[in-house]
């Protein structure tokens, strides 16, 4: 950390943890102290943090109390810090816009905790840019909180049926009970919704109180942005135009579970020792490799995984009854892939475009998995190449490959052939 500060002008630390359990608001406390520290002494000029809006004189939740510690260890760190506090960030990959989205979408009737007639301020992601960036002017010294908005106040139950009428949707109801808890709540929203449990429960439990800006002083300091703040409907109309062309840049699933930093690497020849189980499958095709490469870059998301779609979508319906991800993360980009980012229930570990795709299972496992999937050109036609590798974890993790090499048998088999096919398909109508 501190090498990177050297020369750094302005820090800014948008770093929030999705964590749980014991510890976790010591941890982030401790990351921002360490932040802070470097700057302070590579004599960073300012920081600029992006926390969360909530009221004052209520017990927050565990993740908005962090939220809110961070900021204050920021704001006494000796580096003159701008600690903006904003609530729901609407914009396309925003997780609270897509818990937003697919709860909308799934449910004409939506049961829903009461908290959903809460009063909550948006802010367009556009605006929330907007005043990072006019960080970068204001005055010397100047270390406080500023509250942004878009001056729309409404309520979670208002942003859903609004998110409804703009997505072309029937009317929706939604019905507040006061019976689900935000747990009960979490546990609904990672069913019907790609949004893992791990991620609904902080969102959930960030909207038990009003979330509405109690100043505007940012206005004394930075202009409004060309043509006004935006407000929600503009902004979620905004986000699906974003969506529909394709040209989301980043995503919620694109956060890295955590107990996956660690992850060994599916390297040959050898795997440091481990037990390592595989089911490799070769197909020659007469397609050209760019033909097949376009086929494997494309796979999940909308254009599936090539084989038993029913049994693809049963092991996600599975990881989400797991407290998992589940398969309708779906994709960034319909045929475009980045290394890092998610793709249904798993991680694009390694890329080499053209040639090599490898994707690590980020769905509930006794073990580790990766899929790889590469072409290799012969001549005009290719060798496709594709290879499941698990490292199990006890006896459970044996007992489960033991259990789905069956499936195996049958789901990469015709995954291998229809990939090619596909390809080969492609070629005769091109």
């Amino acid at each position: 950390m501190n090498r990177a500060s050297e020369g750094v002008s302005t820090l800014y630390y948008l770093v929030h943890s999705m964590g749980s359990g014991r510890g976790f608001e010591e941890r982030e406390a401790q990351i921002a102290s360490t932040v802070a520290k470097a700057a302070s002494q590579a004599s960073v000029k300012r920081i600029v943090y992006l926390g969360g809006l909530h009221p004052q004189g209520v017990k927050l939740s565990t993740h908005m109390r962090s939220r809110v510690a961070v900021g204050e260890v920021l704001l006494a760190s000796g580096v003159p810090t701008i600690a903006f506090q904003a609530g729901v960030v609407i914009g396309s990959g925003s997780a609270s816009f897509e818990m937003i989205r697919h709860l909308a979408d799934v449910l004409p009737v939506m049961p829903a905790p009461k908290w959903v007639l809460n009063r909550i301020e948006p802010i367009s992601v556009r605006d929330v840019i907007h005043y990072l960036l006019g960080a970068l002017d204001l005055p010397e010294g100047l270390n406080r909180t500023f509250d942004i908005g878009s001056g729309d106040v409404l309520t979670y139950a208002d942003m859903m049926k609004r998110y409804a009428e703009a997505a072309g949707l029937p009317g929706r109801t939604v019905l507040a009970l006061p019976v689900l808890t935000p747990r009960l709540a979490g546990h609904w929203v990672n069913l019907v919704t790609p949004i893992p449990r791990a991620m609904a429960m902080p969102l959930i439990e960030s909207l038990q109180h009003n979330a509405v800006t109690a100043e505007a002083d940012i206005h004394e300091y930075v202009p409004l942005p060309e043509g006004g703040l935006t407000d929600y409907r503009a902004a979620v109309d905004l986000a699906l135009n974003k969506m529909s062309a394709g040209e989301v840049e980043t995503s919620w699933a694109g956060a890295s579970q955590r107990d996956a930093v660690a992850d060994p690497l599916p390297s040959d020849p050898q795997w440091a020792g481990h037990t390592v189980y595989k089911d490799e499958r070769t197909f020659r095709s007469s397609a050209p490799a760019p033909a097949v490469w376009k086929v494997i870059e494309g796979i999940g998301g909308e254009n599936g995984w090539y084989s038993w779609p029913v049994a693809w979508a049963a092991r996600g319906w599975l990881d989400k009854l797991a407290g998992g991800v589940g398969l309708r993360r779906g994709r960034r980009h319909s045929s475009e892939l980045m290394a890092g980012e998610a793709l249904d229930f798993w991680r694009v570990e390694e890329l080499v475009r053209g040639e090599k795709l490898r994707l690590r299972a980020e769905m509930k496992l006794p073990g580790r998995a990766w899929l790889e999937l590469s072409v290799v050109p012969d001549g005009g036609a290719s060798e496709y190449r594709q290879r499941a590798i698990f490292f199990p974890r006890g006896l459970a993790g044996r007992l489960y490959w033991l259990g789905v090499l069956p499936f195996h048998g049958v789901v990469f088999a015709s995954m291998a052939r229809n990939i090619t096919r596909t390809a080969e398909r492609a070629g005769h109508q091109a």
